[in-house]
């Protein structure tokens, strides 16, 4: 049976195609029959928009919504690096995707949308046999206010809290402390990196597209990416071990959930298995209001006490740039014993996408660069295939960080780029108002150290990576 693709839409007829009329057109877009185009069992045809494979665990495609604008394939090739930096005859897969959901923000139809895991997670709650212990990432509370007519910026921690009781919560806790697990582990081992000067520079890895960008075409760099898993992984893993040790929870009683900015966290759950499900702010807020609750009325909540805390510096983890800043001061403490008095490091905040800098480090001088987006990393390795030697790299699949997240709120008000810059200068502020403002102070990660850790480099809060460059072909 011969098969030909319309070249506008992508739509493929299936049949005998020279018996149609001479007037048949395309039934999804309208073009005439002159735009389709035969399809070679071994040939794949480009289309307008981007195709998503039915098992991808972050995003999904409706086609009956698509109205063939292009946007998703444009992000897709020109901002995040991906479409089109592979051949379509080659690809081993029906589609290359590093679940980071930016084409979700920019669909003007909600085509492709974020996958949601809400509806299976509420029958859970309902049928009550589980006890449900969430955890929020540090920028959903500054974006989540936007959804109910707020500013971008705007900082609702406790309604945030409050909604997540609302809808059956047992404990909230809070991702900053994972971030500040994070900071210290990573400070630790940029510090034994520097030492023996294997495997540099070091990369963040707390995010997961990121990760997945580098696994599928920059493989020879994934012994570069630090081996400390991200904020929500490390809480992950921690409350089926230490919280419900120190709740006597059995850990197989236990659904964690969490509550992100991004729709690749989805993906990343699935390596490690310790989150159940992770719900973007976007999937939260439309659970929320067919549950028919009120925002409005809802009163504030706090954090719960156990790994409940986090300090600013794991607060700034939600804009570009915030990592670095967060090792940085807790690594001259490892490394001096004093405090990084000039905390506060700007040249390193990056909302443009691409930053180079060097920070002091003791008596020690870094060069460092922020980047966010994947098509700047792009930019990055060319750099350094070119020579240019770097100590600290931070990469963010998504401009501006998990600010910019893939399942944040799409502000009416504001374009993307005002947004990012309200959202950013909240999470700095919200730092600059912390009592606690270095990871090593925080005392719930002293506790965790002291009662169940005891060192660094616990199994429990690291990770390795694959060369996953054979899907390319």
């Amino acid at each position: 049976m011969s098969k030909y693709v319309c070249a506008v839409c992508g739509y493929v007829f299936e049949g005998d195609f020279e018996a149609l009329d001479d007037d048949y057109v395309c039934p999804v877009c309208g073009v005439k029959k002159e735009f389709f185009q035969k399809v070679e069992e071994t040939k794949r045809e480009e289309t307008v928009f981007i195709e998503v494979d039915d098992d991808n665990p972050s995003i999904k495609r409706d086609p009956s919504k698509c109205v063939y604008c292009g946007n998703c394939k444009s992000v897709c090739r020109f901002k995040q690096g991906v479409y089109g930096y592979y051949d379509l005859q080659k690809i081993k897969c029906k589609s290359v995707c590093i679940d980071c959901g930016q084409c979700t923000l920019n669909c003007p139809k909600s085509a492709l949308h974020i996958k949601e895991d809400y509806k299976k997670l509420d029958q859970m709650i309902k049928q009550g046999q589980k006890i449900f212990v969430f955890q929020t990432a540090p920028s959903v509370r500054v974006s989540l206010a936007e959804e109910f007519g707020g500013e971008a910026g705007d900082a609702c921690t406790g309604k945030l809290v409050a909604m997540l009781r609302a809808l059956g919560a047992n404990y909230v806790l809070d991702t900053t402390f994972g971030a500040d697990m994070t900071v210290m582990e990573e400070a630790h081992e940029l510090l034994e990196r520097l030492k023996t000067g294997k495997n540099l520079p070091i990369m963040t890895s707390c995010c997961p597209a990121w990760v997945k960008f580098v696994e599928i075409f920059y493989p020879k760099y994934k012994e570069n990416l630090s081996s400390t898993k991200s904020p929500i992984s490390i809480e992950g893993s921690l409350i089926k071990s230490y919280f419900a040790k120190k709740m006597n929870i059995k850990p197989e009683d236990i659904v964690s959930v969490a509550i992100t900015p991004c729709t690749a966290k989805k993906a990343e759950i699935k390596k490690f298995n310790d989150v159940d499900f992770v719900i973007p702010i976007r999937e939260l807020t439309k659970w929320f209001k067919e549950k028919s609750l009120n925002y409005f009325e809802l009163k504030d909540s706090d954090y719960d006490s156990i790994m409940g805390t986090g300090s600013g510096a794991g607060v700034i983890f939600g804009s570009s740039g915030g990592v670095m800043e967060a090792v940085i001061r807790t690594a001259h403490y490892f490394l001096t014993g004093n405090d990084l008095k000039d905390l506060e490091i700007k040249k390193v905040r990056n909302l443009d996408g691409y930053v180079e800098s060097q920070v002091k480090l003791g008596d020690k001088k870094l060069s460092v660069v922020s980047v966010s987006g994947t098509i700047n990393a792009r930019k990055l390795f060319e750099e350094m295939e070119k020579g240019k030697r770097f100590d600290i790299v931070e990469v963010m699949a998504c401009l501006g960080g998990c600010l910019g997240g893939g399942g944040q709120p799409i502000n009416v008000k504001l374009s993307h780029e005002q947004a990012r810059k309200q959202r950013s200068e909240a999470l700095y502020k919200l730092d600059k108002d912390s009592k606690i403002r270095y990871s090593y102070k925080n005392p719930e990660v002293e506790m965790v150290y002291d009662e169940f850790l005891k060192e660094f480099g616990n199994s429990l809060l690291h990770t390795s990576y694959q060369d996953r460059s054979d899907i390319l072909g």
